[in-house]
């Protein structure tokens, strides 16, 4: 009877042992271990796992044009002034205060005081002058987002910032060569996170490999293809933030899986949730679903220097020949929108008067003859090989597409390559047409028109090769007019212009989905997609 007291009692407590285990967050030190924790870390530390459809390509910001980057680099790095905290408005950052000259060519700016890097060094208004001085003695291809949002590099013409000036230990001046409307909004964008100079200088083209900011978390290791970890940077510069001790990013490209992962409780954070599991979340108790306010665009590009892409009327018949809303009804579920325009309804500016390409193959097949294709052609259809927020799926996509194409003779081979490589070849103009998409950085029409489709972009966020000198006109005279009304009516000219010319097939505008557990608290999802996970927590 002892002995059978005994067994009941020990069985009682591997039960109650169980029981506590599973319900601990990710934070407990089993799971802090298996996701490069160690041994004696405390029960009491919270680790947050995210996990995400991709790796990302680098982890210093002036270098990407990637969401899965700045989902990382938003956390390790800070900005001279922020976005609100599900919209663009701007808001205090590393600078406190800042005033524009009425003619809109200077912009001064009062700094935080007392604030570190990662590394110890001091952030102060020499920092900020290097950073820019960095950025703007580069070019293209090594900093696109400087020369898509600051008009070139160096003298080159069209430049907008002529000189940042440290004009005292924590107050910076920039001078620019003609106005910015969005310029404030620029500054803002994960792109332009303020680096420790001493870690820049010293590391080179490595930066990225071992990034240091001023932000919330710093960075502690990158296993590449499968996880980024980055803990809470004590001295951080903002009181009572963060509030988790450890961020573990994990790379799930497959969404069945990374949902299985959420389930199980591998994970606490799952982005890329597909329309179709948005149920399965809202049906669950255990688990809670974030919808990102949409803020993007997918589309398909057609690069415009390759045959025959360099034909308008093809590029028009390619808009007659895909089926949108059978897209959209068959892989976003209610949770997502037609596009016809480069740039989502939400931005000022947006053309509503445009009428899309309706869905017509036979008007199709009449452009192709028009432009000697009566037969059709053969081409390539880059696939993406990740779930991105304005595409859930883009393999099935891409078979959709293909499906269409062959009404209409059009015989599109789906090829696809790791993420990384498959930017580096679309920006490179290899692909016949490609499936790509763009999540604003700043809400602002500037943000899509100018950095996608003009032609000072080619080969950095422009990879069609798109180029109409009349368009780049009205885009450089929108930048620079501070009149608000005035602004929004060239964008609509200059979203005529695309129309017609038809780099892209616009596909549509999303609401991407997250899900977590009902443990993570205070999680906003960003409409920019770059999340700050400062004020996150788990209970």
């Amino acid at each position: 009877m002892r002995n059978k007291k005994f067994l009941s009692l020990a069985l009682l407590m591997l039960m109650l042992i169980s029981t506590a285990l599973y319900g601990c967050s990710s934070g407990n030190s089993s799971e802090g271990t298996e996701s490069g924790g160690s041994e004696g870390e405390s029960a009491e530390e919270k680790t947050l796992i995210f996990g995400r459809g991709g790796d990302s390509v680098s982890l210093d910001p002036i270098v990407v044009t990637d969401g899965e980057s700045y989902k990382v680099t938003k956390n390790i790095f800070d900005t001279l002034v922020n976005f609100g905290e599900q919209d663009t408005e701007i808001h205090p950052g590393l600078a406190k205060e800042w005033t524009a000259a009425e003619d809109g060519l200077t912009y001064t700016f009062v700094l935080e005081e007392g604030v570190k890097f990662h590394d110890g060094t001091d952030f102060n208004a020499e920092a900020v002058v290097k950073n820019f001085e960095r950025w703007a003695a580069g070019d293209a291809d090594k900093f696109p987002y400087y020369g898509s949002m600051f008009g070139g590099f160096g003298d080159e013409e069209g430049h907008v910032i002529e000189s940042v000036t440290a004009t005292g230990d924590y107050e910076v001046e920039f001078k620019l060569k003609r106005p910015q409307a969005p310029f404030l909004k620029n500054l803002a964008m994960s792109s332009f996170g303020i680096a420790s100079p001493t870690a820049f200088e010293e590391a080179g083209d490595k930066f990225g490999d071992n990034p240091v900011g001023t932000g919330p978390f710093k960075f502690v290791e990158w296993k590449r293809n499968d996880t980024v970890t980055i803990e809470k940077f004590e001295d951080y510069w903002v009181e009572g933030e963060p509030k988790l001790d450890r961020v573990i990013f994990r790379s799930i490209p497959d969404n069945s899986a990374r949902l299985n992962a959420l389930l199980s409780g591998e994970i606490d954070l799952a982005d890329g949730i597909t329309p179709s599991d948005g149920e399965t979340i809202e049906s669950n108790a255990d688990l809670q679903l974030f919808e990102r306010p949409s803020m993007n665009v997918g589309y398909l590009g057609l690069t415009t220097t390759r045959e025959p892409f360099d034909d308008p009327k093809v590029r028009q018949a390619m808009n007659h020949a895909i089926d949108k809303q059978a897209i959209v009804d068959a892989f976003f579920e209610g949770r997502g929108e037609v596009a016809k325009n480069p740039m989502p309804p939400v931005i000022n500016g947006y053309n509503d008067d445009i009428e899309g390409y309706e869905y017509d193959p036979e008007k199709a097949k009449a452009l192709l003859k028009e432009a000697g294709l009566e037969d059709g052609f053969e081409m390539e259809l880059y696939a993406m090989p990740v779930p991105r927020p304005y595409m859930p799926d883009g393999q099935k996509v891409a078979e959709a597409i293909q499906k269409n194409l062959a009404d209409v003779g059009i015989k599109a081979e789906i090829v696809s390559f790791e993420w990384a490589t498959y930017l580096e070849k679309a920006a490179a103009g290899e692909a016949d047409a490609f499936l790509l998409g763009w999540t604003g950085d700043n809400g602002d029409a500037d943000n899509f028109l100018y950095v996608l489709l003009d032609q000072d972009n080619i080969g950095s966020n422009n990879y069609t090769y798109y180029e109409n000198q009349e368009l780049h006109d009205i885009l450089i005279q929108a930048q620079t007019e501070v009149d608000e009304d005035k602004r929004n009516e060239l964008y609509k000219q200059a979203q005529e212009i695309i129309h017609e010319d038809a780099p892209w097939v616009p596909l549509a505008h999303s609401t991407p989905l997250l899900a977590g557990g009902k443990n993570v608290v205070n999680f906003k999802a960003h409409p920019t997609g770059s999340d700050k996970l400062a004020d996150v927590d788990l209970q």
